[in-house]
């Protein structure tokens, strides 16, 4: 019974940790631009740690990588479910590539736009090219990128393809390619799938009996290896399946 009260009252702590963190990041957001946009990142990926917390997940980073990491990259993930927003920014200092309804969500929602989020709508092509300038425009200015080529959480398993974006924006600019693969161990908990809202998956995340996210990273992939978008796609995606039957198979 101690163990479960100790366990409860670590909970609310983290829950109260967080709020009033959020409080501040809402309170930095409303401030000029000009005046938080070199600290606020930084903010932003201690604000995802907290979260972490808070939902009690028990973050793990795998580091599978035989290379050091490139000084910039264009990061790129499966994406089974909504922890991921928080759990790979808690992890990486990067600048996050998101559907455009999220700028819309209540508190999170201003937070990302003041961290810097990149926005697209998914079903607009010419939302989707003005992303894919934005990320060169990004990766010019210094900065790391995410996003899932999935577009989308496409359930535990890949989606039968990734989409062209990173590959092209790597082609591009040149920055490579860092492949994380994401496995959580108790799969049915963490993927978000219909008729699940944000907030069913967050008291999931909260009552799993097996918390582990494990984060896997790998050596960077060079752009300059590959002809075109397409054989840099099926080679990385090829990758993907690997290491899903590694892990999850």
């Amino acid at each position: 019974m101690m163990l479960i009260i100790l366990h409860w009252l670590r909970m609310l702590i983290g829950w109260l940790d967080l709020a009033m963190f959020t409080l501040f990041m809402i309170l930095i957001a409303l401030l000029p631009r000009t005046l938080v946009s070199r600290i606020y990142p930084l903010l932003f990926h201690a604000w995802c740690r907290t979260f972490v917390r808070a939902l009690n997940v028990d973050l793990r980073l795998h580091q599978k990588n035989i290379k050091p990491l490139p000084r910039q990259y264009i990061l790129i993930a499966n994406h089974p479910s909504a922890f991921e927003d928080v759990g790979i920014p808690a992890l990486f200092p990067v600048v996050s590539l998101a559907k455009a309804e999220v700028a819309n969500w209540w508190i999170v929602g201003r937070i990302a736009v003041a961290a810097g989020t990149l926005f697209v709508q998914r079903e607009s092509a010419e939302s989707r090219q003005a992303a894919l300038q934005s990320l060169i425009d990004g990766l010019k200015a210094g900065k790391n990128i995410c996003l899932y080529p999935e577009s989308g959480c496409k359930g535990r398993r890949l989606f039968k393809l990734f989409r062209y974006g990173a590959f092209e924006a790597s082609l591009r600019s040149g920055v490579p390619i860092l492949p994380v693969f994401i496995h959580y161990e108790a799969q049915e908990d963490f993927e978000w799938q219909e008729p699940w809202t944000l907030l069913d998956k967050l008291r999931h995340f909260m009552t799993t009996q097996n918390n582990r996210a494990n984060y896997y990273v790998f050596d960077a992939i060079h752009p300059a290896d590959f002809a075109d978008k397409q054989q840099f796609s099926d080679h990385v995606y090829k990758q993907y399946q690997t290491w899903q039957q590694k892990y999850l198979e």
